[in-house]
């Protein structure tokens, strides 16, 4: 099957605090990649939602003093309102709710697609952490701590179904070695096969109704259970799609594409990539193609989270520096798949050294000289035997590509600045405005122009409102390349990154 269809979605967060700027990370990769595979002509569907069904939803809203549902209702919205164009300028094309009911229909479906002989139901004692919505063993505390929270789990015994996911090892681990499940970065693959080869243990797929506190979705023919929040929450990829009902969407970006890609952090990507596929195996469903795992952004070395305390919040980091500011920052500072420390010193650093004085000030030198040395409107008829090893350098963008087939985002936009610094240097070199030959002025800044150009559509996935205002500022609509008839209207306007106070 070859298409160019390309779906992509995040993990869908539990709504039991407001967001911070880890999950604002998540989005934003997510979503540059999507703009990345849109800029190539790609059929794209990309989609992100929230997570209401968590007992510690359940917690948080009885701590709170109010119902489940209208607690899940308020943080929903806040996590949604993170796409919209003023705050993160998500391109998302849809946000699933787990609570709506084509997820509730869709999870229940799934659950009767799976074999008979895989669910079964017993008794089970065990350590759950309400932070991870896990039980953990022994082994994998820490001084009798959850490593992820700091929280000592619950002893819980009761009866639950179990999904028998021992019988999907082999199967597994065949489909992510030939890299039919792709999972990056490399170390991410290493250590969920080595997890695998340790042997896996059938997991707990149900709650009883009174430990759940009646809130989430009815096991199918059981009404003393609910379903583990996990198992319904990994099914919002496909529910979102209209598997209820067996839609278009989903045939068209899940059974008939070649390229389902889901982008998860580090802490869960042994659900994505060892629970979610086994169900899907045992549905007879297609698995997904890709799984795309980053990092933590961290605050002085420790992971931001909700239990922690310690969140940076994105909505005021957006206020204080703009979308694109925060977008860029993030992207470029925290290595895709690494772990990488968030500050406002640091932030403040990239602003005024890649933004105002590299990519604005290029911008702003540029326009003012063409404008003064060539006019307002003017056509861009630049010989092709003029083009520089500057414009060689600025056009080669392999390295580009290979970045983002490899989840190496920040690499894609250290590519481009290495660009925005070439063409910097040309102009340094050529130095127009002292140039006294008009002709040679102009042939030098016709190529400046059409570098920026060029560096502005590669900008797009990161940037998208500032490479749509340089775009602007030449008149002329988004471009890959500027041809002989293209016709420039120099636009007087702000500086794209005024200097902070």
């Amino acid at each position: 099957m070859q298409n160019n269809r390309f779906y992509i979605t995040t993990a869908i967060p539990y709504v039991n605090a407001q967001p911070h700027i880890g999950f604002a990370l998540e989005l934003i990769q997510a979503d540059a990649i999507a703009r990345y595979r849109r800029m190539l002509g790609d059929d794209v569907r990309y989609v992100n939602g929230s997570d209401e069904n968590a007992l510690k939803n359940v917690r948080a809203a009885e701590k709170a003093g109010v119902s489940v549902q209208d607690f899940v209702d308020e943080h929903a919205k806040r996590f949604q309102e993170l796409s919209d164009p003023q705050v993160l300028n998500i391109s998302n094309d849809d946000f699933i709710r787990t609570t709506e009911e084509r997820h509730v229909r869709g999870a229940q479906k799934l659950w009767g697609a799976c074999k008979a002989e895989d669910i079964y139901k017993k008794t089970y004692e065990g350590l759950y952490c309400v932070g991870c919505e896990e039980f953990k063993t022994p082994k994998e505390l820490v001084d009798g701590l959850c490593p992820e929270h700091k929280t000592a789990p619950e002893s819980v015994s009761e009866e639950n179904y179990f999904f028998k996911l021992s019988n999907y090892g082999t199967q597994l681990l065949e489909l992510i070695e030939s890299g039919k499940l792709a999972i990056l970065p490399n170390s991410r693959k290493n250590e969920i096969t080595s997890f695998i080869r340790e042997g896996l243990v059938d997991f707990s797929i149900s709650r009883s109704v009174a430990r759940a506190k009646g809130w989430g979705i009815d096991v199918p023919g059981d009404p003393s259970q609910k379903m583990y929040v996990w198992f319904d929450a990994l099914t919002n990829y496909i529910t979102a799609l209209g598997y209820a009902d067996d839609a278009e969407l989903f045939q068209h970006y899940w059974k008939e594409n070649d390229q389902r890609v889901h982008l998860v952090g580090k802490g869960v990507t042994r659900f994505h990539a060892v629970y979610w596929p086994a169900t899907l195996l045992s549905a007879g469903l297609p698995i997904p193609s890709t799984l795309l795992v980053h990092g933590y952004v961290t605050v002085d070395g420790e992971k931001i989270s909700k239990s922690l305390g310690n969140g940076i919040d994105p909505y005021a980091a957006v206020e204080q520096y703009r979308t694109d500011v925060v977008r860029y920052f993030l992207l470029r500072e925290i290595p895709s798949g690494e772990d990488g420390d968030f500050s406002f010193e640091k932030l403040k650093a990239r602003y005024a050294g890649d933004l105002a004085n590299g990519l604005g000030n290029l911008v702003q030198r540029t326009l003012v000289l063409a404008q003064t040395k060539i006019g307002d409107t003017f056509t861009w008829d630049l010989p092709e035997d003029h083009r520089s090893e500057h414009w060689k350098l600025v056009h080669a963008d392999e390295e580009y590509h290979a970045a983002f087939q490899e989840f190496r985002l920040h690499d894609a936009v250290a590519d481009v600045w290495k660009k925005i610094a070439t063409v910097n240097q040309y102009i340094n070199e050529e130095k127009p405005w002292a140039l006294q030959n008009t002709e040679e002025q102009r042939k030098v800044l016709l190529q400046a122009t059409g570098m920026i150009v060029h560096i502005t559509w590669l900008l797009q996935p990161f940037m998208p409102e500032t490479a749509q205002s340089i775009f602007k500022l030449f008149g002329i609509e988004p471009i890959k390349e500027l041809t002989s008839d293209t016709v420039l209207h120099i636009e007087k306007g702000e500086g794209l990154f005024p200097r902070l106070s």
